[in-house]
């Protein structure tokens, strides 16, 4: 099955650059506009499968936008509300969104919405669910029994542990930032006060080493996130 193509309209570089990031992960093919009149010339000018609006922009407001998205097209629209902010959600709906999402929102459900509103609009069925096995530089991982080795040798994970090498892998060569990490391993928001991201990946880093593994291939950007490759 083709790819869905989701369109993000989001003025916060580093959030647009996260949730580009997740759904990338889960398969779907994104393009980022920063404001609403480029956000909303790719909407008319290409074909999306769903639109991702924020209320806020820099040049305009998100209803403005959707509301001149509604003259010519359908296409799905969730929009990105302030939390707490009923007037917005009300105010969305009633210019045509087919749904709403308060920030600051988690990448989990923020996923289970898209799929649910691609369900609604297109019968959109989830891909089918990736191997349960990564095999990437002589490390092994298999996701069923949380077996992992590094050249034959057993590495003992947490299951913390293991999902963080597991996302990393999946991701080989790719800047994984803190705020992604915390919310697809973690579960929670990241936050600069909390270490704990750091103490699990130096654990992991500390066994591979010791099995054989180059120290170089866990890579630390300071102040961005991890790197593997």
């Amino acid at each position: 099955m083709t790819a869905r193509r989701i369109l993000i309209i989001e003025d916060d570089l580093t959030l647009s650059a996260q949730v580009a990031q997740v759904l990338q992960g889960q398969g779907f093919n994104t393009q980022q506009c920063q404001d609403g009149e480029q956000g909303l010339t790719a909407a008319l000018q290409q074909g999306f499968d769903l639109i991702l609006l924020a209320v806020l922009l820099p040049d305009s407001n998100g209803f403005s936008i959707l509301q001149q998205l509604r003259q010519v097209k359908q296409t799905p629209v969730m929009m990105m509300t302030a939390k707490g902010v009923e007037q917005e959600r009300i105010q969305g709906y009633s210019s045509g969104a087919d749904d709403c999402l308060a920030k600051p929102f988690n990448f989990t459900e923020l996923l289970v919405r898209i799929e649910a509103l691609l369900r609604r609009s297109f019968g959109y069925a989830k891909a089918p669910a990736a191997s349960n096995s990564l095999n990437v530089e002589h490390i092994q991982l298999n996701r069923s029994t949380q077996h992992a080795e590094f050249a034959g040798i057993r590495l003992d994970l947490t299951p913390v542990q293991f999902k963080l090498l597991w996302v990393l892998l999946e991701h080989k060569q790719q800047l994984m930032s803190k705020s992604m990490l915390y919310q697809t391993v973690l579960g929670r928001p990241f936050s600069r006060y909390d270490r704990s991201l750091d103490m699990h990946l130096s654990r992991v880093r500390k066994k591979l080493e010791a099995a054989g593994m180059s120290p170089d291939k866990l890579v630390t950007v300071h102040g961005k996130g991890y790197r593997f490759g």
